[in-house]
């Protein structure tokens, strides 16, 4: 797959695959190790993609490799491959040997990301530079495309493309997550410079792609020129490499690794919406991709925040003398993640399952809207709640209008199909709740949107969905973009940049939305009260459970108590539901500018709504000073049930009247005291009486049936029982003999 079509064959590589089958790992390791060091690269280039494969396994899934993703920090294999893996081991030693050759290694199209098969496929030329260059055009079609990369682009391309095959991963703690990081923060550093590579690299680096010309599209669908592809990569001029992108070259082609296997993948709605229907391919990204993907945002923000203060301004002159990487750190999140991730996140807020986790995909999100975090500096994050967002962030705001707006808006879609109660879905509403009530932010997105309103007339000259592309050819060194200073063309720029000329923008902040944030503050005060009857009634439960217990009747669980939610949803968790909902509702309010007489009101427009609800349930009550108190209609309300069924005239109606019926009125239809005609009416209704259990003779025949079982050694559960047994059958016994009796 990955080596050139013609090469000798190698001894090596026959007895590195024997071994790799019959020899322990560690030894394993430390014969690869040896074979580094020893053999020169001739040889090495022939075991390289083997090699490759069979740490991160094939892109076919046949070779499953080391399972990076199940390698806990535990096991004893954990260190050995973390220093093999490492940026300065012997893997990597590997790279940089071959790296200082002109070896190239073969990834056939039909691997690539979904956009860029397509693409290419179509005739049409990616817009990323990672594929410029380095197609392979074959005399049998574009069918049979591949793409020739360089020794560590091949190495990063395998390493990325593992995490995408389908694995159930149980933490993150794991190999791969860890050599993730290990990987940015060496190559994407915060402090200091990369490292250089240990052999010389005069002929094996990466050189910029020469610049396009406007002629040719730009990942565009629909456009069928399989000429103009083959004509461009037939003519491709020579280029020379730029010394100031040599230093930064695997930082560079890591990213767009990274970038272009991990986010750029699309839809099948957004197929259509790019007008390629003829693409059916699926893409279901895993939790823990999408943890990795946060973990890359997480970075780039450390990294691109980590810009000196001098070069963070936009001067071309302060431009002129950053060095390389500073560049770098200045364009690295507009220019190579925005685009893609916003795709991505789309794609997800629309697709994921409705349950808990999506709090993936949303930590993912809020992670990327707020790079304030990632400054580097020490601050409490209570205080830095207070102080709000620096107001040097509204730029970034703007650029990323629609992270803000329109993501929100998919998740107000998704929230309010979920059971709030739940406390995990509760957590959730209230961390973006929480985000968007920051000081100052929903004022920064506000000017945005007012941006996004001007009229058009500084946009009559732009070109369609042309002028956002994050690179027109080549290194985003070779030609940098003119400086923009008006925020109309900027916010402009960015909303038709990811949505199109066409879009139908919907304000944030607008009539629409806000009647939206309205339906889920009345949904969210719902789930509130729900969790607050759970919470009470788990106390209640608790607390008779402690008096049950003499019994030995107290139930060991009080999950029972809430139907709706997970395992973990108990009595606490459901306080915690509770108290997520209610400061969700806070900061909502606060967000959008609700006062407390807007809130009442909704408050009692859903108290009326659940009055309505509530009294085809309950019976009909009075409020008093201590909560709802029947009245006599609700007492006698589920009377006809009673009256249906003691008017039966078989064996259950017989038993209903002698259990439900007034004693007065079977025993000789007379009453003994002078009553209205109405009470005297009520009583002759069936009706459920305890007052026998309140007469003296009653309870001292309880004591004395409790004291004979005490004497037989039975204990208060089984005494119980056997006088409700009892008592049942005393019933029995007169329901069939009463009238016999009565006539005898």
């Amino acid at each position: 797959m990955a080596a050139p079509a013609l090469q000798q064959p190698s001894f090596l590589l026959a007895n590195l695959k024997v071994d790799s089958t019959t020899k322990p790992f560690l030894q394993r390791c430390q014969e690869l190790v040896k074979v580094i060091d020893d053999y020169p690269a001739k040889e090495l280039h022939l075991i390289f993609p083997w090699l490759v494969e069979s740490v991160f396994g094939s892109l076919d899934g046949v070779i499953m490799g080391w399972n990076l993703q199940f390698l806990q920090a535990r096991s004893n294999e954990y260190n050995i491959v973390m220093d093999f893996l490492d940026p300065s081991g012997p893997m990597m030693k590997l790279v940089y040997k071959l790296q200082a050759e002109e070896y190239k290694y073969e990834i056939p199209v039909s691997f690539l990301p979904g956009p860029v098969k397509a693409s290419i496929q179509e005739g049409v030329l990616p817009d990323c530079p990672l594929f410029h260059n380095k197609l392979q055009f074959p005399l049998s079609g574009l069918q049979t495309l591949s793409l020739a990369l360089n020794p560590f682009e091949y190495y990063m391309f395998i390493f990325a493309s593992s995490l995408i095959t389908p694995k159930h991963v149980s933490s993150l703690d794991n190999a791969y997550f860890v050599l993730v990081d290990t990987y940015l923060k060496y190559f994407l550093p915060t402090e200091g410079s990369v490292p250089p590579s240990p052999f010389a690299d005069n002929r094996g680096s990466v050189s910029p792609p020469a610049p396009r010309a406007p002629s040719v599209p730009f990942a565009g669908y629909g456009i069928h020129s399989t000429s103009l592809l083959k004509r461009h990569i037939s003519h491709q001029p020579s280029v020379t490499a730029d010394p100031a992108a040599q230093e930064i070259w695997r930082s560079e082609a890591l990213l767009q690794v990274f970038v272009e296997i991990w986010l750029h993948h699309y839809s099948l709605e957004m197929y259509q919406k790019l007008q390629s229907p003829q693409v059916k391919e699926t893409f279901t990204p895993t939790e823990e991709h999408v943890l990795v993907v946060r973990l890359l945002v997480k970075h780039l923000h450390a990294f691109s925040c980590s810009l000196k203060p001098e070069q963070v301004c936009s001067s071309p002159s302060a431009h002129s003398h950053a060095s390389p990487l500073e560049e770098f750190k200045r364009v690295v999140v507009q220019r190579f993640v925005q685009q893609k991730l916003y795709v991505f996140l789309q794609h997800c807020f629309g697709h994921w399952p409705l349950d808990a986790s999506f709090r993936a995909v949303l930590e993912t999100w809020l992670s990327y809207i707020q790079p304030w975090r990632y400054t580097g500096e020490n601050t409490n994050p209570q205080t830095d709640q207070n102080k709000g967002v620096p107001e040097k962030w509204g730029l970034f705001v703007q650029e990323n209008l629609l992270m803000y707006t329109k993501l929100f808006q998919g998740f107000l879609n998704r929230v309010v199909r979920i059971d709030l109660v739940n406390v995990k879905n509760a957590l959730m509403v209230f961390r973006v709740a929480k985000v968007f009530a920051q000081p100052n932010l929903s004022e920064m997105i506000q000017k945005g949107e007012q941006l996004f309103l001007e009229p058009e007339h500084v946009l009559h000259h732009r070109q369609h969905r042309v002028f956002l592309t994050p690179s027109h050819g080549g290194s985003f060194l070779s030609a940098r973009q003119s400086v923009v200073t008006d925020g109309v063309f900027r916010v402009k720029s960015h909303v038709y940049g990811l949505e199109g000329q066409d879009c139908q923008y919907k304000q944030m902040f607008g009539t629409e939305l806000r009647g939206a944030v309205l339906k889920l503050i009345q949904i969210i005060a719902q789930a509130r009260q729900t969790a607050k009857r759970i919470s009470d009634h788990s106390a209640e439960v608790a607390a008779n459970n402690s008096f049950m217990s003499w019994f030995g009747m107290g139930s060991p669980d009080l999950n029972y108590t809430f139907n709706g939610g997970e395992v973990d949803d108990t009595g606490e968790c459901v306080k915690k539901t509770h108290e997520f909902l209610e400061r969700s509702l806070d900061y909502l309010c606060l967000i959008f500018r609700l006062n407390a007489g807007q809130l009442s009101q909704l408050m009692a427009t859903l108290g009326s709504g659940q009055d309505d609800g509530n009294s085809r349930q309950l019976p009909d009550c009075v409020q008093g000073e201590n909560g709802l108190i029947l009245t006599d209609l609700g007492r006698m309300q589920f009377g006809g049930h009673m009256e249906v069924l003691c008017s039966r005239p078989d064996f259950l109606g017989r038993l209903g009247r002698h259990y439900l019926a007034s004693p007065e009125v079977m025993a000789d239809g007379r009453q003994r005291s002078p009553e209205t005609r109405r009470t005297a009416e009520r009583n002759r209704r069936p009706r459920l009486s305890l007052r026998t259990l309140a007469s003296y003779r009653t309870l001292l025949m309880l004591l004395f049936l409790y004291l004979f079982g005490v004497l037989f050694s039975f204990g208060p559960i089984s005494s119980t029982l056997l006088i409700l047994t009892g008592g049942f059958l005393y019933g029995l016994f007169i329901t069939l003999f009463g009238d016999k009796l009565k006539s005898q």
